[in-house]
């Protein structure tokens, strides 16, 4: 049986590992457009930061990084779980 490559499933994934090893205190490069081209706000800004200071167990500042924080993690987790039930077939078939 070949197996099916999804980017989108490695592409979350890896997501998420590098938010967990990253460092959220630490101000580094933004890939935002809106931030790069000189607006000082930007509705998504802080997300990642978010995310990554859940994954560190740092509720309050992940708060504070972006309030959806929590909604976007849950929504992240979601996506990889049907993702990896609809492309790895040992997922397929098992009923709970």
């Amino acid at each position: 049986m070949k197996h099916k490559f999804n980017i989108e499933l490695i592409f979350w994934l890896g997501a998420l590992i590098w938010l967990f090893f990253d460092n959220p205190m630490e101000h580094h490069f933004t890939l935002c457009p809106i931030k790069n081209l000189g607006f000082s706000f930007c509705p998504g800004c802080g997300i990642g930061h978010s995310i990554s200071f859940l994954l560190h167990g740092n509720l309050e500042q992940s708060f504070e990084s972006h309030p959806l924080g929590i909604f976007a993690l849950i929504v992240i987790i979601h996506r990889i779980i049907t993702l990896i039930k609809t492309y790895l077939p040992t997922f397929k078939h098992t009923k709970l």
